[in-house]
């Protein structure tokens, strides 16, 4: 069993990684596309054309930012269940992991359709956190049965990214050959039309669909694994050793996702076994950068801070960019200023200034310890 770090378990590169996660799909993007087109600097232009997912097989880094929420919800999950766990509470523990994870489903469901009934079949109930919920759940469940024997973890896993991959290349849609995987033909795709009530994202397909709950469970187990090494007191394993060990894990999982992907491609919206691992060795190596940068050597630990503003109240500021419009405040605060300009800087300036509205707000919500917690 691991021995729990002596000092206060919360690690500031957690929430500043979720965080800038998190800024891409809340005002990063916005703000680098006008950079971009005020600029016309390629390097941007060349970051700009990642922040795009990929129609179907191969991977973008836009294609990172939902499996790494999800794998960092694994790496905080020692950090939150293992002292609970330890007191022998396994039950009220895993009632908790449950109802939270169909509060997320909820949420899911709320998000893409409002507090409204738009009659079943019209209704979208594949959702982001809807994945997040229960894949997040069932690896949670996983390590609450497995929390003295960490090696399990390692079992569990394989036999899930195996699983699905056999699945996958074995099952088929009817009137296609085994192991299709069009977004018509592939097996994933056939249970979300049999199974999904409502209706799919993509009419035959849904990219946050039923099956594809399971290979994202390893997410989430490889995030456990990651929180688990972390977790390990400074007399076990140095902040730099555990670093370096974030970092080689992140190569060799690059490694054996690359290699996988040659018979089983890289597709986000199948989450190929193939895209837990390359997703996961990103992950990995993005994490061993914050926290060996912010944790332990202390030097970005301002940046950090910037970034947990949006990182600690995650869930609140992804549902607020859907149900909240901070533009009439942006244009009261800043439309004056953006008007003094030619339009290229005045979009850069609005774009900013939305951004700086919710980051504000946000950064008032911390302070007061106001949090969305589920």
């Amino acid at each position: 069993m691991e021995t729990p770090a002596p000092k206060s378990e919360r690690l500031l590169s957690l929430d500043a990684l979720r965080g800038f996660d998190l800024f891409w799909i809340v005002g990063g993007h916005g703000i680098l596309l006008a950079l971009f087109k005020l600029t016309e600097w390629g390097w941007l232009g060349a970051i700009d054309a990642q922040l795009k997912h990929v129609d179907w097989n191969g991977f973008q880094a836009y294609d990172l930012i939902f499996p790494l929420f999800l794998f960092m919800a694994g790496v905080s999950t020692p950090y939150s269940l293992t002292r609970r766990l330890t007191e022998g509470v396994r039950g009220e523990v895993c009632r908790k992991i449950v109802q939270r994870g169909l509060i997320l489903v909820l949420l899911g469901i709320i998000y893409n359709n409002g507090l409204q009934w738009k009659g079943l079949e019209n209704m979208r109930f594949g959702s982001v956190l809807g994945r997040i919920g229960l894949a997040g759940m069932f690896a949670q469940l996983i390590f609450a049965f497995n929390f003295e024997s960490p090696k399990r973890l390692w079992y569990w896993l394989a036999s899930i990214l195996l699983g699905y991959w056999a699945i996958m290349s074995f099952g088929h849609a009817p009137g296609f050959a085994a192991g299709d995987l069009t977004m018509e033909g592939n097996f994933a795709s056939y249970v979300d039309r049999l199974l999904l009530p409502g209706k799919l994202h993509k009419n035959i397909h849904d990219p946050e669909g039923l099956l594809a709950v399971l290979p994202a469970i390893g997410n989430a187990l490889l995030g456990i694994l990651a929180g688990l090494w972390l977790r390990r007191s400074a007399e076990e394993a140095s902040g730099d050793r555990k670093a370096a060990g974030l970092a080689i894990a992140g190569i060799v999982l690059l490694a054996v996702g690359g290699l996988w992907s040659f018979v089983f491609p890289l597709n986000k919206n199948l989450w190929t076994s193939s895209f837990v691992l390359w997703t996961c060795g990103w992950g990995s190596l993005l994490l061993s950068f914050f926290y060996w940068t912010i944790d332990v050597r202390g030097w970005l630990r301002g940046f950090g801070a910037f970034f947990a503003v949006i990182g600690m109240n995650s869930v609140l500021i992804y549902m607020s960019s859907k149900f909240l419009s901070f533009d009439f405040t942006a244009q009261a605060l800043f439309g004056g200023l953006a008007r003094a300009f030619p339009p290229a800087i005045a979009s850069l300036v609005m774009v900013t200034g939305i951004f700086a509205v919710k980051w504000a707000l946000f950064w008032f919500l911390k302070r007061q310890k106001v949090f969305l917690k589920v």
